[in-house]
């Protein structure tokens, strides 16, 4: 099962307790995602504060 980081949203492989963030804080109770493939055109990335490419997590509880 994959978990999201609380701090910044990124999904993490499962087994990993630590996003590439430094946080520790990563939660199985997540839902909804999107893929960021080039942050600096996408508007979507801009409006949620991503800045690295990789897959997210909409709302991580």
């Amino acid at each position: 099962m994959e978990k999201a980081c609380r701090d910044c949203h990124r999904i993490v492989e499962s087994g990993k307790a630590v996003c590439v963030c430094g946080s520790n804080l990563v939660s199985g109770d997540w839902s909804g995602y999107v893929v960021i493939i080039d942050v600096g055109e996408s508007e979507i990335a801009k409006k949620l504060d991503i800045t690295k490419a990789g897959r997210y997590a909409l709302k991580v509880r």
